[in-house]
């Protein structure tokens, strides 16, 4: 009996890279949402891309080895995907709390009342 080969994982990125762009633009058509001129030419020329040459991108640095889009267009991707399902703009969040580090706990900053 043969042993099955490993799956590509350039393959895989691919695949699932073409997926997402188009799981995002069905969603977008089912929800009604409208998306803009930019954002409707982004997940048609990434796909186009993806199929023509496996990768959206041609710099190295810009992603890993075996993805099929920059690290850019993955974020702008579920920024869109965010938008298509309503959720109002994919990327924002509350900024991060600074934190106390490595020292003790500090006592309440509260004064305490004078009488």
């Amino acid at each position: 009996m043969r042993a099955k080969k490993p799956p590509d994982p350039r393959a895989q990125a691919r695949k699932a890279a073409l997926n997402a762009l188009k799981r995002a633009r069905r969603t977008a058509d089912k929800a009604g949402v409208e998306l803009s001129e930019w954002e409707g030419e982004f997940l048609g020329s990434v796909a186009q891309r993806i199929e023509t040459y496996g990768r959206a991108f041609g710099d190295p640095e810009k992603g890993g080895a075996g993805q099929a889009m920059s690290v850019n267009q993955t974020l702008k991707l579920k920024e869109i995907a965010a938008k298509a399902q309503g959720k109002g703009k994919g990327g924002e969040r509350k900024p991060m709390r600074r934190g106390t580090g490595f020292g003790r706990p500090r006592a309440s900053r509260a004064e305490p009342e004078e009488t």
